[in-house]
């Protein structure tokens, strides 16, 4: 039996060929690093279901950033744990807050490095959860809480521009509350940081993947009397894909600059989704879990876990993510680069 004429192999028979022909590439500039900023001074906490990620205190994450920097990682995103929490995230939204003090020190040391912040509540409340929760109604029975979504925009705002204010390069609010990035945006604005842009988390889901990042921002919801257990309230349903089509539409109608899928191996469908379906820049958060899932299996030998992240995050490349967040970044990148410290 003949075979047709074409013949995909031959242009898989050398690396020159493979190379030549190739449809997707991960390069540096394509990756985002998270990193955990934590009060004190030589603080360098190593989060034990992270391998490889630690909290870090102002002095060191500036040396950790010059050290990913060095390695061809030329963006970060911030999170931080406050010095002490209250019922309504203060320290979220503090000029001299973790955050600001964090931006300045890397804007001052880094000038090139774009720096995002994340724009959320529940590191910064005593509850953990991403906005304010609504006093309990009288005489009601206790398990009436939920977080109030009206009271914790202005809120939201208010930590966006002080981020801004310090010197973000872009914020990017997390918390699912319906309206924020409007709310964000009007409040940037009304500051004086009109070109600052937004990166919304826009359909991030109420997944399993987040309980090594909530170790290492210290951010899980505690437990008690009327607080919501988990954050299925505001968060995604894992089994919907058409509302994550709505919840996009509507922050890219509220004034939205960029758009992030949460988490990102389990959800690459809805990335092809909405990049088929928008223009805006879109990004995958490859998450906590995702990322420890690989580290726990390289350990264990079961894995290459260099080939194995390398793969993973083209993956998200090739779904249609024009960058990707990743604990991974600095490693990836000096792989990448042959710089790898």
């Amino acid at each position: 039996m003949p075979y047709p004429q074409e013949r995909p192999r031959r242009t898989r028979r050398t690396e020159a060929l493979r190379r030549l022909v190739r449809e997707t590439a991960l390069a540096p500039d394509d990756l985002v690093w998270p990193l955990f900023a934590v009060p004190g001074q030589r603080v360098r906490n190593a989060v034990k279901s992270m391998p490889g990620v630690f909290q870090l205190s102002v002095d060191e994450l500036t040396a950790e950033a010059q050290a990913g920097y060095d390695a061809g990682v030329r963006s970060v995103i911030l999170f931080g744990v406050p010095e002490a929490k209250d019922p309504v995230g203060s320290g979220a939204y503090a000029d001299d807050g973790i955050i600001p003090r964090a931006v300045r020190a890397l804007k001052q040391a880094l000038p090139d490095l774009l720096v995002m912040t994340d724009v959320c509540m529940c590191e910064y409340t005593d509850h953990g959860h991403c906005g304010v929760l609504k006093p309990p109604r009288a005489g009601g029975p206790g398990q009436d809480l939920g977080v109030d979504n009206d009271l914790t925009l202005p809120l939201l705002a208010r930590e966006a521009v002080a981020h801004a204010r310090a010197g973000a390069d872009v914020v990017a609010p997390s918390d699912m509350m319906d309206g924020r990035v409007a709310a964000i945006r009007q409040g940037l604005d009304a500051a004086g940081f009109d070109e600052v842009p937004i990166l919304s988390y826009a359909a991030k889901f109420a997944g399993a993947f987040y309980g090594p990042f909530r170790d290492a921002a210290e951010s899980a919801p505690v437990e008690g009397p009327g607080i919501p257990r988990d954050r299925k309230g505001y968060q995604m349903d894992p089994a919907n894909w058409r509302e994550a089509l709505r919840e996009v539409a509507l922050d890219v109608a509220e004034g939205a600059d960029m758009l992030m899928v949460k988490p990102a191996i389990p959800y690459l469908d809805v990335v092809r989704l909405i990049r088929d379906r928008f223009d805006l820049p879109l990004s995958a958060y490859h998450v906590s879990g995702e990322y420890a899932m690989i580290k726990a299996a390289a350990e264990r030998g079961w894995i290459d876990g260099e080939r194995v992240m390398l793969e993973t995050l083209l993956c998200c490349r090739r779904a249609g993510a024009d960058f990707i967040l990743t604990y991974g970044a600095k490693d990836v990148a000096g792989t990448l680069t042959g710089r790898r410290r």
